[in-house]
């Protein structure tokens, strides 16, 4: 006489394994994005609470368990029968239909879920990665720009956009710096919210130079640069000295190639000490206008992506 068997399948209690599992793809979702150990920290740590979420869900079950051989006694013939009811009963047991309906549901769901939501994560994280930035882009040869004043810059960072990806920046020839030519190349983007910075002063417009996608217009001098939408004022080094920007101006990196000017990427400053070839520029990440790039005030923005 066997007995009797318990038909209601095995519910697990209330389990934060879940909450944990959810938290640790959050991170790395947010990981992808702003930093690869970011992301191992969260698949770690999806994996772990998946691990407990699984034991938790197989625990006080018979897959939590080896099926157990009654032990022989008496004779060969009187022992089989017994041993092979009860391995019998065991195999039976061992994969309920209810526990196996379970898991692989929970299994078919998860797949589905990845499936459905990968092509999204996709199109959203993606582009944070693919041709993001710009490439170096030649502006001529170094005699273009007198040296101790401005040149007002201007080309396509990418031809294949036309005007609409045409950038300014104001470009400065300081002369030799050890041996090697010095530029002070500001960004026309005003620290404030963006809009177009011009600068406090005559153009020599009758000496422009073009070239290419390339536009050259010295300027006679100037006192700064000033924003016409709200007022922000730099002087001539990119620091603000009235109105309502939280930083100095932009600047981008450059490079010198066989007697050329090669404008790079844009990095922040918070202010700028001295002047010319002999400033103290104190760089920072790039970041969009509007943002303290130092102090209590720069922890107050969310991460931003790479640029």
């Amino acid at each position: 006489m066997t007995e009797p068997h318990d038909d209601h399948p095995h519910v697990p209690g209330p389990s934060l394994w879940p909450v944990g599992f959810a938290v640790g793809i959050v991170v790395l979702l947010v990981g992808v994005i702003i930093s690869w150990w970011v992301a191992g920290l969260g698949g770690l740590i999806a994996l772990a609470f998946a691990f407990l979420w699984v034991r938790d869900l197989t625990a006080g079950t018979p897959l939590a368990h080896a099926p157990e051989v009654a032990p022989e006694t008496g004779g060969a013939a009187a022992a089989d029968a017994p041993a092979t009811a009860t391995i019998h009963e065991d195999a039976e047991e061992r994969y309920p239909r209810s526990k196996f309906l379970e898991l692989s549901t929970l299994g078919l769901g998860g797949v589905i879920g990845g499936i459905v939501t990968a092509p999204a994560i996709g199109f959203m994280v993606a582009p944070a990665f693919l041709k993001q930035g710009q490439k170096d882009h030649d502006l001529g040869p170094i005699s273009d720009f007198p040296e101790g004043k401005y040149v007002i810059a201007t080309y396509m960072a990418d031809k294949s956009q036309g005007e609409v990806s045409r950038r300014t920046a104001f470009v400065r020839y300081n002369g030799q710096l050890k041996g090697q030519p010095s530029f002070t190349i500001i960004s026309n983007h005003c620290a404030h919210l963006g809009c177009p910075v011009q600068a406090n002063g005559p153009l020599d417009e009758k000496n422009t130079k073009t070239f290419g996608d390339v536009t050259l217009i010295p300027t006679v001098s100037i006192a700064g640069f000033g924003c016409p939408c709200h007022g922000g004022q730099y002087n001539t080094e990119g620091n603000r000295i009235a109105g309502p920007p939280v930083r100095a101006l932009d600047r981008y990196a450059f490079s010198i190639r066989n007697g050329r000017l090669f404008i790079g990427k844009p990095f922040s400053v918070s202010h700028v000490d001295g002047a010319g070839s002999s400033a103290v520029i104190h760089k920072w990440a790039f970041s969009f206008p509007g943002e303290h790039v130092n102090g209590l005030e720069s922890w107050l923005y969310p991460i931003q992506p790479p640029h």
